[in-house]
């Protein structure tokens, strides 16, 4: 995505260089974004018609091809090309049939302490390990919404590796995200960033906070759903387009009303939940033990594993 893009926006039927900024404000930055929006989002956001936002996107389909159908061939061929990142625990990696998928963002939810954020500091140092190793040789992209990153975490969990921390903190790139519409504009930072830096992590850490707080009340449920829509796939466009692994915490609601079952929800509700491919709902155990459930995966079965949370990190 590039420059070429911005300029493919330009010269849709109906677009001048006016709306073109607007849009790009709004966050539809490519073709593809328009294509997949719905008239009513793209008149909102750029201040048109409903009728001019329909026409856009008919424009916008024709030239990005949405209809487009693959043969399971080619499909297949697409899964060949998926890593994978060791969690540093082979019972966890064997929950997910091997480790944290690539082409996929994995949803870890749970309460407070439950290693949610010890899980992404792990991954943004596993991503640079070699492949034979459970790595991908490549770097990780942070977006850190409450403060969560400590550099000082990493340095252990490098050397319980034998990794040289300095190098591991080098090629970790975190920012900080002050508010949900800030923290959407940096997907498109790291998607820029993709061009010149080789990631293959994007951890957002955690998703819901900055929605959760902004959107409060039944009256903003609906904007803050679709806000949230955007955002989640955005993030699944980055792991398709990069190879990467997207990995976002979440925190748990307590439903008081729930007394069968688990009283726990993840925020973000069916949103979140449609989208993330594997869903992991994280718990404490006794002392440093913490077990991960894998409550939805496309085509693992439902398991838990124990792991440990320890100085050197996530290990069995």
């Amino acid at each position: 995505m590039g420059k070429d893009d911005n300029d493919k926006i330009d010269k849709l039927p109906g677009v001048g260089p006016a709306t073109a900024e607007k849009l790009r404000d709004a966050g539809y930055t490519d073709i593809l974004s328009i294509a997949v929006a719905s008239p009513k989002e793209l008149s909102d956001a750029a201040e048109l018609g409903e009728s001019s936002g329909a026409k856009i996107i008919q424009g916008a389909r024709k030239q990005a091809d949405v209809g487009k159908f693959e043969t399971g061939t080619t499909l297949l061929e697409k899964r060949a090309k998926i890593g994978r990142i060791t969690s540093g625990s082979k019972s966890f990696d064997e929950l997910l049939g091997g480790g944290f998928e690539t082409q996929s963002i994995i949803e870890l939810f749970g309460e407070f302490g439950s290693a949610k954020t010890q899980i992404a500091h792990q991954l943004c140092v596993a991503v640079q390990l070699p492949t034979d190793l459970g790595g991908l040789n490549k770097q990780a992209f942070f977006i850190d919404t409450e403060n969560t990153f400590r550099p000082e975490r990493i340095q252990q969990m490098a050397e319980a590796l034998d990794l040289d921390p300095d190098n591991v903190l080098q090629n970790i790139h975190v920012a900080r995200a002050y508010n949900s519409s800030h923290q959407m504009l940096l997907v498109e930072k790291v998607k820029e960033l993709s061009k010149e830096i080789p990631g293959g992590l994007l951890v957002v850490d955690s998703l819901t906070a900055h929605f959760r707080a902004e959107y409060i009340g039944r009256g903003a449920l609906a904007d803050r759903q679709q806000k949230l829509n955007k955002h989640m796939h955005d993030l699944l466009r980055w792991s398709d387009l990069n190879n990467g692994v997207v990995c976002v915490t979440n925190q748990v609601s307590s439903k008081p009303d729930a007394f069968f079952g688990d009283p726990t929800r993840p925020i973000g509700g069916h949103i979140v939940g449609h989208t993330a491919t594997f869903r992991i709902y994280l718990r404490k155990s006794k002392g440093p033990k913490r077990i991960a459930r894998l409550i939805d995966s496309p085509h693992l079965p439902e398991g838990e594993a124990v792991f440990n949370v320890s100085e050197k990190g996530i290990t069995d």
